[in-house]
């Protein structure tokens, strides 16, 4: 395809373009910008002419007449009316053409003192961030939004005009965002994608007011477009108390000679405007002049402190100097100084552009870069001090903004820091500049977030003291560890109460205070605190005494059972590696760690519990007997009897327990003795749940077995129910005690209460089986059992299959030694069946009565089924048919109105 493209140049910059092949975009057509590479390489092809204005003046009124006439035949349909419309004005004396000196000259440029400025499709601008708007900032369109940023800051470093105009076609969209009105009326907070839109639409507008070229009356133009947006009421509020009263922490320019003290973030924002506009030199020249501020305030705060410190380590609070962080502040003012200081260190290798095969692009390589001279520590590279301004802004003390997005902004810019500082290769001199910064963290009073007194609301340390320990670790271990351990704390967990104590409060259960301010990012905070215990204990394998003072700080610090049973766990599989010897204090600490979940967990219900416990158990194994023993021995502080006895004493007395630690005889008898006092302790508290666990725990001692079959007894009096004293009944016969099985069903049937229509009740087969046992145990038994039955079970199908089993067989068959079955069958006329029979036809009765009260036709059929089986037993007896016969006239009697019913009756039983 060939295209027909025109562009129009003024002064070096084209100012329009059209294309013929009609696309629209923010960025010029391939044509166009093939058109301009052309004319830019070889540009005397490109034929240059004089304006047409010129050409013009040099023909005669002949010449003129002639290329008027061949201009308007070569394009009469689309130039004549136009043609016409002129020729009838210029020939009237009157008409406005006439009034104007001289013509237009589309071919001439412009006038000298005419706006210059590239061409910007203002309509396209805002079609498109229409479209990536009304998408919803997903993934997709929030890249391409991002992408449309770096165009504007790319003009700003072209010091190309549209930057400024590109950025408030883009923000009047973004304030025509229809969502904005719809959360507003909703009460509903933004997206977090759209957040971090707004954060970087708010960042440019800054980099754009701080351009050191603008004019004034431009910043004062800006200053009303901007408060002409604030004003309107879907302007969204900035999520995090940034006010107007923040202080004027430092003087960024010391060289000013008025001395006109400017905020941190502010001074940063001119750094970025420096850097964004095109002026790297500048904008070092003052990172270097705020970082010399930063270092003379630390200076000064460590003076202010050594005079206080006794004062306020006595009250163990103090008030919280730095009303605002710079860590996850909207100008991100640490942030802007690192890349500023790192990019004039970054080695000036295309190669790092490239892209690896895992498709993500190499870590920068940087080189120490010594300080321009005339600096006045001009010794120092740019590197260190990259470090060290990141390790001042990250170890400042701050209190939590509030608002979720703000909190969750903190975290965020926190870890995008240190991920940039992890890609410094730590050598001899960063090491030392880590050092000198950590120390004065360390002593730095209430000015840093690692002092020794802090506010209770400021924000932990954990994620950076993390960095901190294993960055130092190799090179000043004493260090890293003494500011991962000052970093354990999290205050606003903690009892103001506190000190730097940790003898008493080593298990004790911390009590979370009543006023607890809205942190909505303490769970990942929580975890982070882990993480950094979890990094500790495992490089300090191996160190007895490292060991015990980090396990102390866990202890009291951390106060989620679920981190420190997580901690248990890392503990535990890291001293128990599957290829080298058992790190045994490290074990002991994975095991001081459960007990403290036990007992922290005890009286809440948490839903890992059970797992808590069988891995509990499994520790204590590892470490020994001795551990076993403790445990079994002092339950009631880490478990509920019914743990105590089904998972801890059951797994401890067990054949693999026993295999695992390869005990001998005494040691064996040592633990099966404390599981049965347990077991019996368990018994007493809770006999419906470890009444049976103890007799099993209990069952190859005689003494401790009568002991805890006595409680069941006991107890089968109070709270126990049927099911639990049918299971220990039946477990009695099992191992060989039928006469106190008996005893026990004799109970258990007493508790029981079994309903007409309760055909399917899961007794029914305990009631069936204490039957069975009773009818083997002998006649005095099963007469003993019947009444209990009868009382108990009024369901009629029960009762009738009991009738039937204690007929077919002799009573005493499987009986006790010494005593014999008579051999008889035992009869229905006479006691103790007779009872059972005159129950079992009542209830067929009663139930008949009760099923036809409410019966639909549909149910008829399965009735006859019921009274056919009715009939049986009504037979049993000697006259039982003549009862049976009063029964059923007596139905048809009653229920005459039920025609259909009662003529399916005649039908079967006449």
């Amino acid at each position: 395809m060939t295209y027909k493209v025109a562009i129009s140049f003024d002064r070096c910059k084209i100012t329009s373009v059209t294309c013929g092949c009609g696309n629209k975009d923010i960025f010029y057509c391939a044509h166009v910008v093939a058109l301009s590479l052309y004319r830019i390489r070889k540009p005397d092809q490109v034929k240059l002419r004089l304006p047409i204005s010129e050409t013009l003046f040099q023909m005669n009124r002949d010449q003129l007449q002639k290329f008027i006439q061949y201009l308007i035949t070569a394009h009469h349909t689309e130039v004549l009316p136009t043609a016409q419309k002129l020729a009838d004005e210029i020939l009237s004396s009157n008409s406005e053409i006439n009034q104007v000196n001289g013509a237009p000259d589309p071919t001439a440029g412009a006038s000298i003192d005419d706006e210059n400025c590239w061409h910007l499709d203002e309509e396209q601008v805002k079609e498109q961030v229409k479209l990536f708007l009304s998408q919803g900032c997903y993934y997709g369109s929030g890249k391409q939004l991002n992408s449309m940023f770096a165009k504007v800051r790319e003009m700003l470093r072209m010091r190309d005009s549209n930057g400024a105009r590109m950025l408030t076609l883009i923000t009047e969209q973004f304030m025509a965002d229809p969502r904005l009105t719809l959360w507003r009326q909703q009460g509903t907070s933004m997206t977090d994608k759209c957040r971090q839109l707004w954060d970087e639409l708010g960042a440019l507008w800054v980099c754009i007011i701080l351009n050191p070229h603008c004019k004034l009356e431009e910043k004062s133009s800006w200053l009303q477009q901007l408060q002409k947006w604030s004003d309107l009421d879907v302007c969204p509020l900035e999520d995090g108390n940034y006010g107007h009263e923040l202080p004027n922490i430092t003087n960024a320019l010391p060289q000013n000679a008025s001395h006109n003290p400017e905020h941190v973030p502010t001074a940063c924002a001119r750094v970025d405007a420096l850097h964004s506009h095109g002026y790297p030199k500048e904008a070092l020249r003052l990172t270097v002049a705020i970082i010399n501020t930063l270092r003379l305030q630390q200076q000064r705060q460590l003076e202010i402190y050594k005079h206080q410190k006794k004062e306020l380590l006595q009250r163990g609070t103090t008030a919280i100097t730095n009303l605002e962080g710079w860590v996850g502040h909207p100008l991100d003012p640490i942030g802007c100084l690192f890349l500023t200081l790192t990019e004039a260190c970054r080695l000036n290798d295309d190669s790092y552009l490239e892209v690896s095969d895992m498709n993500e692009s190499r870590p920068p390589v940087y080189q120490h870069v010594p300080m321009a001279a005339g600096c006045p520590n001009s010794s120092e590279s740019y590197l260190s001090l990259a470090l060290e301004v990141a390790l001042m802004g990250l170890g400042q003390q701050r209190v939590m903004p509030e608002g979720l997005y703000a909190q969750d902004k903190v975290c965020r810019n926190e870890e995008q820091l240190l991920s940039r500082l992890q890609e410094l290769q730590l050598d001899d001199e960063l090491v030392q500049t880590l050092q000198k910064q950590c120390l004065l963290l360390l002593e730095g009073g209430p000015f840093s977030g690692l002092g020794e007194v802090i506010h209770r609301e400021s924000v932990p340390m954990h994620t950076f003291a993390k960095y901190l320990f294993s960055a130092l670790l190799p090179h000043d271990p004493d260090l890293s560890y003494k500011l991962a351990l000052r970093a354990m704390r999290l205050p606003v967990l903690e009892n103001s109460t506190s000190t730097g104590d940790t003898s008493h409060s080593q298990h004790m259960v911390s009590m979370v205070p009543s006023r607890y301010p809205r942190w909505f990012t303490l769970g990942h905070l929580e975890s982070q605190q882990c993480e950094l215990a979890s990094t500790m204990l495992t490089a300090a394998k191996g160190d007895t005494l490292r060991l015990r003072t980090i396990l102390e700080a866990i202890q009291k610090h951390i106060h989620s059972s679920s981190l420190i049973f997580k901690l248990a766990q890392d503990a535990f599989k890291i001293a128990t590696p599957t290829d080298s010897s058992t790190d045994s204090t490290l074990l002991n600490v994975a095991l001081e760690l459960g007990l403290q979940v036990m007992r922290m967990t005890l009286s809440t219900l948490n839903w890992r519990r059970r797992e808590m416990v069988r891995w509990l158990v499994t520790c204590a194994t590892e470490v020994g007997v001795r551990a076993l023993v403790s445990i079994l021995q002092s339950w009631y502080t880490l478990f509920t009897p019914t743990e105590a006895t089904s998972i801890v004493a059951a797994t401890a007395v067990s054949h693999t327990t026993i295999l695992r630690l390869s005990l001998d005889y005494p040691q064996r008898e040592e633990l099966a003795s404390c599981a049965r006092t347990l077991a019996l302790q368990c018994a007493m508290k809770d006999p419906q749940s470890c009444a049976l666990s103890a007799l099993t725990l209990c069952e190859k001692d005689h003494i401790a077995f009568e002991a805890a079959y006595q409680i069941a007894i006991d107890a089968a009096a109070g709270g126990m129910t049927h099911s639990q004293l049918f299971t220990i009944a039946r477990y009695m016969e099992l191992r060989g005690y039928p006469l106190r099985a008996f005893k026990l069903a004799s109970l258990a049937m007493s508790h029981l209460n079994l309903a007409y229509n309760q055909d399917t009740h899961p007794a029914i087969n305990d009631v069936l089986w204490a039957c069975a046992l009773s009818h083997s145990l002998g006649k005095n038994e099963l007469a003993a059992l019947i009444p209990l039955v009868v009382k108990s079970v009024h369901c009629a199908t029960v009762l009738s299959d009991i009738l039937r089993r204690c007929t077919v067989t002799a009573p005493g068959l499987a009986g006790i030694p010494g005593r014999r079955s008579s051999g008889k069958l035992m009869s229905t006329d006479k006691a103790p069946l007779r009872q059972l029979l005159d129950a079992t036809i009542n209830a067929y009765i009663n139930t008949t009565h009760s099923r036809l009260t409410h019966i639909s036709p549909r149910h008829y059929g399965e009735f006859i089924e019921f009274l056919s089986k009715a009939r049986e037993t009504f037979l049993l007896p000697q006259d039982g048919h003549l009862q049976f016969a009063q029964f059923i006239d007596n139905l048809k009697q009653i229920y005459k109105g039920k025609k259909k019913l009662m003529l399916l009756v005649r039908e079967r039983f006449g």
